[in-house]
């Protein structure tokens, strides 16, 4: 297979996965408010397709990112087994956790971009 189509592969993975894993963090928040607040930025598959990062973005930053982290490690588990019911395929990659500073660094760059039309 060539790279280009494993990219374009490996890109719609990752768009599905992102699409499936957001559908079920919204669900799961209405039974446990501790999730209620994160969402889902993007998502990210290593090159062997066996480990995806799961990036998040709250906008009241990263400090609940971390006070919410262990409600989302106590449900690893059961988003991997409703995962593996929802995208066919051999596998349901290991899941990683993560905060997105990128994200939260390209608002604040807008939110300075904004002031600086504001003045001018």
């Amino acid at each position: 297979m060539s790279t280009r189509t494993s990219s374009i592969k490996k890109n719609q993975k990752e768009s599905l996965l992102k699409r499936e894993i957001s559908a079920l963090l919204q669900q799961a928040s209405m039974d446990y408010p501790d999730l209620f607040g994160l969402s889902v930025s993007h998502v990210t598959l290593s090159d062997d397709k066996g480990v995806c990062s799961i990036f998040f973005y709250s906008p009241e930053g990263k400090d609940i990112f971390e006070q919410k982290f262990d409600t989302l490690l106590l449900f690893k588990k059961s988003l991997r087994q409703a995962l593996a019911r929802r995208i066919p395929g051999r596998y349901v990659p290991e899941l990683i956790f993560k905060y997105d500073e990128q994200l939260e660094k390209q608002l604040a760059i807008e939110r300075l971009l904004d002031q600086i039309k504001e003045d001018s």
